[in-house]
């Protein structure tokens, strides 16, 4: 297992950032909430599926990274038989899900389960459907990660996910570049590596696309303030660990101006990448380490007994 000193991010300050943003994410968050939208309608997919019966409702619906809960509950209307899980690393962001109006004893309610998508506390092949809306950026291992929800599908489960790429953001990151030599924003997964963690861990079937999104802002300034209202801030264990000066950051705004619009603002890119894909049936191997690893369920293997 690596140290903290081997890995990317800093977990503690990713879960204390989501934490105080909790209050303001549901406001800030419309790119998140847009890129929620075009997944949950992928889930349409899943319902044209002919291998599966046309009244399939799942059992369980695992939403990982799931803040204040809004893509949960949008999938407790849609299977509101199924069991559905919001799992996330800030405690805050689950309370601040809204509660449900009225009661109906036929309907559940979302569970909520503060718990770190590296270690998810769910039984293996126990979820129907895994739901992921842009958390895997904050995760060091992408393979490790998808070994996990592997782990947790059922064979056949669905998962669906989005993350970002390597061209988000890209005019903040050089403009920071140019004034300081820490890094201010994180490195991102290509679409390439991101589908690549997919096959390793054994998925099957994956469909992947790439979109961008741009956002004009005042200034650097602003753009700084929306990132802190929706928790992305700098996670990196290489960050600097003191507020950055006002020279660095006036060098950096400076580099920045030369990029403003037509509109008089300055862009901000967002590459999106999201995934569909299902799980294997058991015993498909998994990668690890350029070689391929079975794991067989242990009901599986025959036991002799002497008389």
């Amino acid at each position: 297992m690596n140290g903290p000193r081997d890995r990317l991010f800093d977990a503690r300050q990713v879960r204390r950032a989501f934490s105080r943003a909790s209050a303001s994410y549901a406001s800030a968050a419309v790119l998140q909430r847009e890129v929620e939208a075009r997944l949950l309608e992928s889930l349409d997919l899943v319902a044209l599926d002919t291998a599966r019966p046309r009244d399939w409702q799942p059992a369980l619906v695992l939403d990982v990274g799931s803040g204040p809960g809004h893509a949960a509950q949008a999938m407790r209307q849609r299977w509101p038989k199924a069991r559905v899980v919001a799992l996330d690393l800030a405690l805050p962001m689950l309370r601040a899900m809204p509660a449900r109006s009225g009661w109906n004893p036929l309907r559940r309610q979302v569970d909520r389960v503060c718990a770190d998508l590296r270690a998810l506390p769910l039984a293996e092949g126990s979820v129907d459907v895994l739901f992921s809306n842009l958390c895997l950026q904050w995760v060091d291992d992408l393979p490790a990660a998808f070994a996990g929800f592997r782990r947790v599908l059922r064979p056949g489960g669905v998962l669906l996910c989005s993350t970002f790429g390597p061209d988000t953001l890209w005019e903040m990151r050089e403009s920071f570049a140019r004034a300081d030599e820490v890094p201010h924003v994180s490195p991102f997964a290509t679409i390439a590596q991101f589908g690549d963690a997919l096959m390793h861990a054994g998925f099957r079937d994956p469909v992947l696309d790439r979109d961008v999104f741009e956002r004009g802002h005042a200034d650097l300034a602003g753009l700084m303030r929306e990132l802190r209202a929706i928790g992305a801030t700098n996670a990196l264990h290489a960050r600097r660990h003191t507020l950055t000066g006002r020279r660095r950051f006036a060098a950096a705004a400076a580099a920045y101006e030369p990029l403003r619009g037509p509109d008089g603002l300055l862009p901000a890119s967002w590459e999106v990448i999201t995934a569909m894909a299902w799980a294997p049936a058991p015993g498909a191997p998994i990668r690890e380490g350029g070689h391929e690893v079975a794991s067989f369920p242990a009901s599986g293997i025959p036991v002799r007994r002497r008389g």
